[in-house]
């Protein structure tokens, strides 16, 4: 499908050698992609042709990075914008504001008292990086005596925090201060690794660059796991020990659960990055999952065009390895988009799942 895209009324840019572009999920959201850069066509106007299949996209207009990118009218955030392409479409954009143009909105830090910061730079000796390591301990952790499940999960500064998240948290830790004592569990954040975020959660080299989501697994399996488990008090057993993340962070996951089980028993794939990974199909084809495996599986169905589809896809050939259906469930919701909004929203079932041994 062959789509148009105009520029309707914008703030001035800052010097006639500025560029716009679009960022989306069509092009991994570099917000100065030159493939998708708008141009100039009478020093008022910008426009730019391309070919997409047909789907569901969603973007924005940036001046070439985050820091620059379009707003609303008073220098708040926007939702991205979204696109469902069926034919030849010709879109006009109309721009509120630029992100620069405003003095950034104060961040509040929102994480509870359970929340906790192991280390600002724990080693990660297989990538040669160091990381923010979180962690969100049950209330009553210090006075009871008991051994608690563990959920390693990524993206960290999204987790818990308001202050370190990008674009909203999950708000894990006010949704588990909301459960019984004797379903509560250790929650460990992992910070992504900002440019290195998409090679370090995939396994499989890309037009990003060289894969790294096989060292980043054997940092948690040979580094941070053993270090949780001997400072914290942990059911250590894969049973009891979960992986879990959204997007590149559900590919990584699913990577790691399958990849092994006898670390990581459970795994909560939100909205997968599946399409980077091709190659993670036939890992699993090739590959005889254990039988006490559980994969949860969910998404929005207004996240992208083949988010569904492809989720769908890789939960039934979980099932076609012996998985039952009680430990793969699949769930979509409609109308949801692929943000932490909605994965706020998912994690009561999903958690509700996975206590339900």
């Amino acid at each position: 499908m062959k789509i148009n895209v105009f520029t309707g009324k914008i703030p001035a840019l800052k010097s006639a050698s500025e560029r716009l572009f679009l960022a989306g999920d069509f092009n991994g959201w570099n917000p100065g992609d030159k493939a998708w850069e708008l141009i100039n066509t009478d020093g008022e106007k910008y426009a730019l042709s391309k070919e997409l299949r047909a789907g569901i996209y969603h973007f924005k207009i940036t001046r070439g990075s985050w820091s620059t990118v379009e707003c609303d009218a008073s220098g708040k955030q926007i939702d991205n914008r979204l696109l469902k392409l069926s034919t030849d479409t010709t879109v006009t954009l109309d721009v509120a504001g630029w992100q620069d143009n405003f003095t950034p909105a104060e961040k509040k830090h929102t994480a509870t008292a359970q929340v906790h910061v192991i280390s600002e730079k724990f080693d990660m000796p297989q990538l040669g990086r160091q990381r923010r390591v979180w962690i969100y301990l049950p209330a009553g952790y210090e006075a009871a005596k008991k051994k608690y499940p563990v959920i390693y999960m990524h993206d960290g500064q999204n987790l818990f925090d308001e202050y370190t998240s990008g674009y909203g948290e999950w708000g894990i830790d006010e949704l588990m201060d909301k459960v019984t004592a004797k379903n509560q569990c250790i929650i460990v954040g992992i910070d992504h690794g900002g440019d290195n975020r998409i090679t370090e959660y995939d396994p499989y080299d890309s037009k990003y660059g060289k894969g790294r989501g096989d060292d980043y697994v054997q940092f948690l399996i040979k580094n941070l796991k053993p270090y949780v488990d001997t400072h914290y008090r942990t059911i250590k057993d894969a049973k009891h020990t979960t992986i879990a993340g959204s997007s590149m962070g559900g590919l990584i996951s699913m990577y790691a659960a399958v990849k092994h089980p006898e670390v990581f028993g459970n795994a909560g794939i939100f909205s997968p990055a599946l399409w980077i990974a091709p190659d993670l199909y036939k890992l699993v084809k090739e590959t005889a999952l254990s039988k006490s495996a559980r994969f949860y599986f969910v998404c929005g169905d207004a996240e992208s065009d083949s988010m569904v589809a492809d989720m769908l896809k890789m939960a039934d050939l979980v099932k076609l390895k012996g998985i039952k259906p009680q430990n793969a469930p699949v769930v979509v919701i409609k109308g949801a988009l692929h943000n932490e909004k909605q994965w706020n929203g998912d994690w009561p079932g999903f958690y509700e799942w996975l206590m339900r041994k």
